[in-house]
C-alpha cells in the first residue's frame, strides 16, 4: 500500500489581517456624528469583505498523512519487580547458645557440609558426658544382675532337687524358683535402662552436632543475620543466621501483575527487562510460573509471574527492582498502520464538505465487532474511505 493515509484534519487557516487605512485627523471643522459613524460601518464591512474573499480563494487544504509499512506488532504487559536467586536456602540454628567462632561472611563462597558458624558447645558436651555416664552405669548393672542370675538359677536347680528328694522343704524351693524369676526379669529391666540412656546419648549428641552452623548446599552467602558473641535464642523460633544461594548465574525476576493483564500471560512467554543499575541494558527471559496464589495490597490484587533469566557475568544482584514487559501476542512482518489513523475520520463523510476529526476512541476499540473498521487515504488530493480489517494492535500500531 503506497497511498497515504490520513491520520489529522487539515490545520485551520489563520484569517489575513485586512489593513484598514487609518482616518486623518483634520485641523477642520469636524462633521457631523452621524456622518462619522456611518462612514466607520462603511470601512469596517468592506474591510470584512476584502478579507473573506481573500481566504475563500487563497485557502488550501493540507491533510497530515503517513505510508502504510509492514512490521511487527507486538502486545505486551508491563509490570514491576525484584530480581531473586532461583534458589535461597535459609540456614537457621535447632539449638540455643552464644555464637562462639564465625567462619562465613557475605559472599563467602560455601561447599556443602561446611561449618560457616559454631555454637558455644560447652553445655551440650556437658549433657553428652552425663548420658554416656549414665550408660555406662545401667551397663555395670547389667552385669551385676547377670551374675545374680546366674546364682538364682543355680539356687533354684538345687533347690528342686533338694525338693525331690525330701531334703527341703517346698516353701524353701519356691523361695528359690522365685528369685531366680526375679533375676531374669532385672535382666529385661536393665537391658530396657541401657537403651533408654543410649537414646538419651543419641539426643544429647545430636545437640551437640547442631552448635555446628553448616551449609546444606553449595552457593554464595547472600546474607549474614550474626554475629560473633551474639545470643541465638531457638526456643519459639529457629532464628534465620545465614541466607545461601545456590546458584547465582541463573536469577529471577518476581512480577506483580495486575488480575487484569494475568489472564494473556502463560508459561514459556519471553519477557525483557530493565533495572536501574544498567538503564541501557536489555535483560531477557521466560515466564516459567504463573502462581496461583493472589497478592492483595490496599485492595489491589496482584499475581506472581515468574520470569527466570541468565546471570552469567553476575550483573544482576539479589533485590534490584525491575521493570518488564512480558510479550502476550506477536505478528510480525504485517501490514500495520497507526492506531490515530483508525481514529480519523473526514467530516465531509457527514456532509458537512469541511474536515475534521471523529470522535477519540481508545486503541483496541476502533473496529466493529467483527474486526471490520474505516481507514481514509489521499487520492488526488481528496480522502477516500476504504474498509479494512483489522487484527492484532499494540497501542501505538495496527
Amino acid at each position: 500500500m503506497n497511498e497515504q493515509i490520513l491520520i489529522s484534519p487539515p490545520p485551520l487557516k489563520a484569517p489575513h489581517p485586512a489593513a484598514v487605512k487609518p482616518i486623518a485627523h483634520s485641523n477642520h471643522r469636524r462633521a457631523p456624528r452621524r456622518w462619522v459613524v456611518v462612514g466607520l460601518l462603511a470601512v469596517a464591512a468592506a474591510a470584512i469583505g476584502v478579507a473573506w474573499w481573500s481566504m475563500r480563494g487563497t485557502a488550501t487544504v493540507h491533510y497530515v498523512t503517513v505510508p502504510a509499512s509492514r512490521g511487527a506488532i507486538v502486545r505486551t504487559v508491563t509490570s514491576t519487580g525484584i530480581v531473586n536467586p532461583e534458589l535461597t536456602i535459609i540456614v537457621g540454628s535447632y539449638v540455643s547458645g552464644v555464637i562462639q567462632h564465625l567462619y562465613c561472611d557475605f559472599n563467602t563462597q560455601v561447599k556443602t557440609g561446611q561449618v560457616c558458624a559454631q555454637i558455644d558447645p560447652r553445655p551440650y558436651q556437658t549433657v553428652v558426658n552425663e548420658e554416656k555416664a549414665n550408660v555406662e552405669v545401667a551397663m555395670a548393672q547389667l552385669e551385676k544382675d547377670k551374675a545374680n542370675l546366674a546364682y538364682a538359677k543355680v539356687n533354684n536347680d538345687r533347690n528342686q532337687w533338694l525338693v525331690a528328694h525330701d531334703s527341703v522343704s517346698k516353701d524353701a524351693a519356691d523361695v528359690a524358683k522365685n528369685a531366680y524369676a526375679q533375676a531374669q526379669a532385672q535382666i529385661g529391666l536393665d537391658q530396657a535402662t541401657i537403651d533408654q540412656h543410649q537414646a538419651q546419648l543419641d539426643a544429647a549428641q545430636v545437640n551437640l552436632g547442631y552448635t555446628n552452623i553448616i551449609s546444606p548446599v553449595d552457593g554464595t552467602v547472600v546474607s549474614r543475620n550474626v554475629t560473633q558473641g551474639q545470643t541465638v535464642a531457638a526456643s519459639f523460633q529457629t532464628p534465620t543466621l545465614f541466607l545461601i544461594a545456590t546458584d547465582l548465574t541463573k536469577m529471577q525476576v518476581d512480577t506483580n501483575v495486575s488480575e487484569s493483564d494475568i489472564g494473556g500471560i502463560k508459561e514459556g512467554d519471553t519477557a525483557t527487562f530493565t533495572v536501574d543499575a544498567f538503564p541501557n541494558r536489555t535483560f531477557r527471559g521466560t515466564v516459567t510460573q504463573v502462581r496461583q496464589s493472589p497478592q492483595t495490597v490496599q485492595n489491589v490484587v496482584t499475581y506472581d509471574a515468574v520470569i527466570s533469566t541468565h546471570n552469567d557475568d553476575l550483573a544482576l544482584k539479589p533485590g534490584m527492582t525491575a521493570s518488564t514487559r512480558i510479550v502476550i501476542d506477536q505478528r510480525n512482518d504485517v501490514m500495520r498502520v497507526p492506531n490515530q489513523a483508525l481514529r480519523y475520520a473526514p467530516g465531509s463523510a457527514a456532509g458537512s464538505g469541511t474536515p475534521g476529526p471523529s470522535a477519540p476512541m481508545g486503541p483496541g476499540t476502533t473496529a466493529s465487532a467483527s474486526g471490520e473498521s474505516s481507514l481514509w487515504v489521499l487520492r488526488d488530493g481528496h480522502p477516500v474511505q476504504l474498509s479494512v480489517t483489522v487484527g492484532l494492535d499494540d497501542d501505538n500500531f495496527t
